[in-house]
């Protein structure tokens, strides 16, 4: 059954596709999977909404509508979406320019944000943009990851430390205020923060599967009022102001649109890279198709309807959708699980959200920003590859100096910049001295590995120029296309060349591009084989 020609049920509502094979033990197996993402979620949603410098519990929320939505109207059976580090940060350096962060504008900013991000992601989805997050190299978001991970540690060296300074715009400024600050540290807080991190790491490495986050934060939790049982003053995060998700207007921010922009854009492109690329990854081990079309689609609706249930921008996230896959997930009824079994854990146990020391949060933090940075990958780019460690390097540093969304932008324009410059150089290689049977022959054989397009034809103009045989061959295997410019060039140096030019082997789009659009081009110059145009040369 169709909506209308060309669109079916099942391509507006994706989850009809699978819906089918849920069975019984399907659904045991996601009720599991469900329960062990929503307990993982619980201090990842605190601690990154404190990140976004929003109060904890819109970390919750967003946790629950978009992780519902995203699965629903997403393609990957195993994506978690919510809350994430790197979209925090980005949310926190784009919003607290304009308004200072846990007030109500600032939070009434973060949803008119989440609202316009969605929106752009949807349209991306429809508009059939997938192949987009292809120009958002692999260098440039490990990069940003990496600078996400310097913002957020150096942001929370103050927390740990039990400094109080307002925080500055970049990474370096907020550096220099920690720096002018630190001599005022109190002991009691940093006993906390360190006793978390150690907590959190040594939980980890010795039960890998544990929740380990959630049992440091119990652990600070602990600490903090052995402090205060010994007469110490230790920060809290304090009262949690709802339990329930609360509907909110992001359309009444819609006058900072404009100012916004590049935030906005910034931020719907990174929660897209890090959908899909999480998608993709998880994928691979549960062999699935991923539809980076239909993602999108799923990352947008999510975004904008959360935007209305108080919710941030989110994204999929690499630590839950690891779990939900090693948990035994079969189907996205596993995310709808953890949404709403979260939605229960809120309502039951949020009231104790206020005893969570600040410190430990910081601690957490820390070691969030550690896992983001990719050692192992960096370092192999930085020894391999010159270009892309160039690229990542850009990156890195603009997150540091810049707002973070002109991370992204600067780390793009690189790759495009290392990008044109190769392919405004097409390879050409010269055959001529690999075949014995055109020896003494006044013939040029050469292979253009590359497209024929406007960036190019100086180039290539001028190495065909440097030809001195008066026959030229010219191999097309490796051209994909020709452009009209492309199409010119080698009309015009046939016409005033002198030089006699055969063509071999090229593929159908670029010879019908050549013989509609070349006035000198004509069939009888092309071959599939080379020996009939090395014996057609010898004649003349």
């Amino acid at each position: 059954m169709s909506c209308r020609r060309g669109i079916t049920w099942k391509s507006v509502f994706p989850f009809l596709s699978w819906m089918p094979q849920v069975s019984t033990q399907t659904i045991k197996a996601d009720f599991w999977a469900g329960l062990t993402g929503a307990i993982i979620v619980l201090p990842q949603g605190v601690a990154y909404a404190m990140i976004a410098g929003l109060p904890p519990e819109y970390g919750l929320y967003t946790a629950i509508i978009p992780a519902i939505l995203a699965a629903l109207f997403g393609s990957s059976h195993h994506l978690i979406s919510g809350p994430t580090a790197a979209l925090s940060v980005i949310v926190f350096t784009t919003i607290s320019q304009f308004a200072d962060p846990g007030t109500p504008l600032y939070i009434q900013l973060c949803f008119t944000l989440t609202l316009c991000a969605g929106l752009v992601q949807l349209l991306f989805g429809l508009m059939r943009f997938g192949a987009v997050v292809n120009f958002v190299s692999h260098s440039v978001v490990m990069g940003f990851t990496a600078g996400a991970a310097v913002i957020i540690a150096i942001s929370q060296l103050k927390n740990i430390l039990g400094l109080e300074y307002v925080s500055g715009q970049t990474a370096i400024e907020n550096l220099q205020l920690f720096l002018t600050h630190l001599h005022l540290f109190d002991y009691s807080e940093l006993v906390v923060g360190v006793m978390t991190v150690l907590t959190c790491v040594l939980v980890k490495k010795r039960f890998p599967k544990s929740p380990h986050m959630l049992i440091a934060m119990l652990f600070a939790m602990g600490g903090a009022f052995a402090l205060e049982f010994l007469g110490e003053n230790v920060s809290l995060v304090g009262q949690v102001n709802s339990a329930y998700l609360v509907l909110s207007s992001p359309l009444d921010g819609s006058s900072h649109i404009e100012q916004m922009l590049g935030g906005i854009v910034a931020v719907a492109m990174l929660g897209l890279v890090e959908a899909i690329s999480i998608g993709r990854s998880v994928a691979l081990k549960s062999r699935q198709t991923i539809d980076s079309n239909q993602e999108f689609i799923g990352q947008g609706i999510s975004n904008m309807v959360g935007a209305f249930f108080s919710c941030y921008v989110s994204s999929g996230s690499f630590t839950r959708s690891g779990v939900n896959y090693t948990s035994g997930a079969k189907s996205p009824i596993a995310a709808v699980f953890a949404g709403l079994i979260l939605l229960v854990i809120m309502a039951l146990c949020i009231d104790y959200a206020a005893y969570i020391p600040i410190a430990g949060m910081g601690g957490l933090l820390l070691v969030v920003a550690w896992n983001l940075v990719d050692f192992h990958h960096i370092r192999t780019l930085i020894k391999h590859d010159v270009k892309e460690a160039t690229v990542l390097s850009v990156t890195f540093i603009s997150a540091l100096v810049f707002h973070l969304e002109w991370a992204i932008y600067a780390g793009v324009a690189t790759s495009l910049f290392f990008y044109l410059r190769r392919t405004s150089k097409p390879a050409i290689e010269s055959l001529t001295s690999k075949l014995d049977d055109i020896d003494g022959k006044d013939v040029e054989v050469i292979r253009i590995n590359g497209s024929i397009f406007f960036g190019c034809v100086q180039y290539l103009n001028q190495e065909l120029q440097n030809i001195t045989a008066s026959k030229v061959i010219i191999l097309g295997r490796g051209i994909n296309f020709i452009d009209h410019v492309g199409v010119q060039m080698i009309d015009d140096y046939i016409a005033t060349s002198g030089r006699q030019v055969y063509f071999c082997r090229f593929k159908a789009k670029a010879k019908d591009a050549l013989l509609s659009g070349a006035n000198h081009v004509e069939e009888a110059q092309f071959s599939e084989r080379l020996t009939p145009l090395l014996t057609l040369t010898s004649r003349k």
